[in-house]
């Protein structure tokens, strides 16, 4: 199987993008079956390496391989030789013994999968590195986006809403809204707001005035855990939430709110948006499996045109 890493949303041309969303729709009937499974990865090994909190993406990416019938392989970092001081790279020679096809990963630090690719001979899949991209979060929030709105997303305007500097979702959602003809806003307090952001071809904006002008707010958590210590971003959780949380009142009606989880309630998020069956949060996370799936075809079978039957 040739190498093919899934590391930024640059790796993928928009022709890619819209491969793996189709691909991603044909699973749709798998995941409405009494029996949820296909063999269409039979034999496959896939391996889950999470040196970094997840619920969402490492239940899909787990899910995912299982519903394609392939055998997975998953570690963390607590209870792994991590903890005995092996590095990386170790790691990698180590799991690549086994023969993986796959080697899907999240780390906290930018530039892991990097790392992690240049010392194996299986494809990466990048589920998260430190600050720097997420792609797979982006190509489902497309998905659900697609799913809601229709095929064209082309004109679309997005406004993420929150802490862009310690985002990696949002550098990958940037590039791949973007890649699809999209919109896009940044709006959040100056600290937040990484320098030189604009010049992905975003719009920045330091209050919510022309919220209104949005289709689609994207909501953002303030990632405390990347804040390094003594650092002062934000007068208080509780100024946040009055200048930039999302409450109902706050959006115009039509207008759709996505968060790519987790959610912090009172802070980015009122309970009225939370609670709302018009939000498209648990679109999000259903839309993760069915993705996933598709990566992880895409990634064996290559970026070709295919077949319903051949995925089925």
């Amino acid at each position: 199987m040739p190498k093919r890493d899934l590391i930024s949303i640059e790796d993928l041309s928009r022709e890619q993008v819209e491969l793996l969303l189709d691909t991603a729709e044909s699973f749709l009937p798998v995941l409405e079956r009494d029996i949820k499974k296909v063999p269409t990865l039979r034999g496959r090994t896939i391996v889950n390496l999470f040196w970094e909190a997840s619920t969402r993406t490492s239940s899909s990416f787990d899910l995912a391989a299982k519903r394609l019938s392939a055998d997975t392989i998953a570690l963390k970092a607590s209870g792994s030789a991590v903890e005995k001081g092996e590095t990386l790279k170790d790691t990698a020679i180590t799991l690549s013994a086994y023969g993986p096809d796959i080697i899907v990963m999240r780390h906290p630090s930018a530039g892991a999968c990097q790392v992690l690719s240049r010392n194996t001979e299986a494809s990466v899949i990048n589920a998260g590195d430190g600050k720097h991209q997420h792609p797979t979060q982006c190509l489902l929030d497309l998905f659900a986006l697609r799913q809601t709105f229709g095929r064209d997303l082309d004109g679309m305007k997005v406004s993420i809403v929150g802490d862009i500097l310690h985002s990696r979702v949002a550098r990958s959602d940037i590039m791949g809204f973007k890649l699809l003809g999209m919109d896009v806003t940044l709006v959040g307090p100056p600290t937040l707001i990484p320098r030189g952001i604009e010049e992905m071809g975003v719009k920045i904006e330091y209050d919510l005035a022309n919220l209104g002008d949005a289709d689609v707010i994207y909501l953002l958590r303030i990632q405390k855990e990347r804040i390094k210590e003594g650092a002062n971003f934000l007068p208080s959780l509780r100024e946040y939430n009055r200048l930039y949380g999302m409450s109902r009142a706050r959006l115009r009606p039509g207008q759709r709110v996505m968060h790519p989880g987790p959610i912090n309630r009172g802070v980015e998020i009122g309970p009225d948006i939370a609670d709302d069956d018009e939000n498209l949060i648990a679109l999000q996370v259903f839309s993760g499996l069915a993705v996933r799936m598709a990566i992880l075809y895409r990634t064996i079978v290559g970026y070709t045109d295919a077949g319903s039957e051949e995925v089925l």
